[in-house]
């Protein structure tokens, strides 16, 4: 790696990887600061389980529903200005649920808070594939995407602190949860757009031979990819990879939310109050935290995506298992952080594999597809975990339920033919003419 290489991603990294974290921080806090909320939430609404992960669920419908066409639109506008449109609206509705005074509020406002987050992680994923080139991608996405795991190691004590402030103002515990937690996207959605540079061509941050060699590598992997892969969006769509990914991408938001929505519950069966409620969820968070960064440096130090993917799924699903298996507290709270560590540690590795074959508007639409199916499992999970837990009175069948699909999206993942564009190798050309638009570099 020459010395200009080094000082540009450097300087790119600086730039672009602590604003995504917060931003994607936010994003996912807003999302399941409700598995929080709901521990007062629910008694003083009286929802059952079916209700709550239902309402929980509803939010990815619309977001299944329009996040491919948000991802499309964010092709033809920019993604400096369609990131911080998504995040206002997300804002106000995240803060809209502590209005929520019945089943059908509840349902509405989660479906409508989907359709507004649409396409933001899909979006920001393919921005940064502007300016990050292959080699460094899963370490890219596994820092962004940290985040996720952060946000609840954060969230989990806030939000149960929170809860703690019954009355005041007038609110109760859980609506001032949405309603504080709601102002850091609003005041984000302003920044982002002063602060995001649509194209590493226009960023001016850059030296000038940090930009031309930054174009010029990008044009150069865009080169390649084409040359075997040439798809236009409806090919993308049908393609055998991307639908085996899309099948492993269910199976990804089917354990996440698993956990994420129904982990407080989990634990407040230990026997324990809100506060430590609140602190001990946040353990196999953490565990999920540094699993992502570290498998993510593994995958891209030995430069292998797909076995990587696989194992992650089978350590998450054995993890799911065994807490489903045992009563026990202590084990219980080790095995889901075995689960967790799977759960969290697959997402950087899977999310560099569609990029790696895929380019242009065919990337953008990919990408946004594959979050699409896997999206389903965020619906179809919690009302499944929510109407076992109300049937058979502990999570423990859930758990066994969510514990299966890990197992069928490892084998999609087997069943990718093993080739090595999923493996992202680095480019050595530079010397690749600048694209003339944002939609020709991924």
């Amino acid at each position: 790696m020459d010395a200009l290489e080094t000082r540009t991603m450097a300087k790119v990294s600086r730039r672009l990887i602590p604003f995504v974290i917060i931003c994607y921080f936010v994003a996912y806090l807003d999302r399941v600061n409700l598995s929080f909320a709901a521990l007062e939430m629910n008694k003083d609404l009286k929802f059952s389980a079916t209700v709550y992960g239902t309402g929980a669920g509803a939010f990815f419908i619309s977001y299944f529903l329009l996040e491919t066409p948000s991802n499309l639109i964010l092709l033809k506008m920019g993604a400096r200005r369609w990131i911080a449109r998504i995040m206002f609206t997300w804002g106000i509705l995240s803060g809209a649920m502590a209005f929520v005074s019945s089943e059908w509020s509840f349902y509405i406002i989660r479906f409508l808070f989907g359709a507004a987050e649409a396409g933001f992680f899909p979006g920001i994923l393919f921005y940064l594939t502007l300016y990050f080139p292959a080699a460094y991608r899963a370490r890219m996405v596994s820092t962004y995407m940290v985040a996720i795991p952060v946000s609840a190691v954060i969230g989990a004590p806030l939000s149960t602190s929170i809860l703690y402030l019954d009355g005041f103002l007038g609110f109760k515990g859980w609506q001032l949860v949405f309603l504080s937690e709601a102002i850091p996207a609003l005041i984000l959605s302003v920044v982002t757009w002063f602060y995001m540079t649509e194209h590493p061509s226009q960023a001016k941050w850059l030296e000038p031979d940090e930009r031309e060699w930054l174009v010029n590598r990008q044009a150069a992997e865009v080169k390649q990819r084409e040359a075997a892969h040439s798809m236009s969006v409806w090919q993308t769509l049908r393609n055998p990879k991307v639908i085996a990914l899309g099948i492993a991408g269910y199976g990804i938001a089917n354990e996440i939310y698993g956990l994420t929505y129904f982990l407080p519950q989990i634990v407040k069966q230990f026997g324990l109050t809100n506060m430590q409620t609140g602190l001990v969820s946040a353990v196999p968070f953490a565990v999920g935290a540094v699993g992502m960064i570290w498998y993510g440096n593994r995958s891209d130090r030995v430069l292998e995506r797909r076995s990587h993917t696989a194992v992650t799924f089978l350590i998450a699903g054995a993890g799911l298992m065994l807490v489903g298996l045992t009563h026990d507290p202590y084990l219980r709270l080790f095995f889901l952080c075995v689960a967790a560590f799977g759960s969290f540690a697959v997402l950087p590795v899977f999310w560099s594999m569609p990029t790696a074959f895929l380019s242009g508007a065919a990337a953008a639409a990919g990408v946004a597809y594959i979050n699409s199916i896997a999206n389903i499992a965020g619906f179809v999970g919690p009302m499944i975990m929510g109407r076992l837990r109300d049937l058979t009175g502990n999570f423990d069948s859930g758990l066994l339920a969510i514990a299966a699909v890990c197992n069928i999206a490892a084998f999609a993942i087997l069943c990718i033919h093993h080739d090595k564009e999923l493996e992202q190798q680095p480019i050595l050309d530079d010397t690749a003419p600048a694209p003339g638009n944002v939609a020709e570099i991924v």
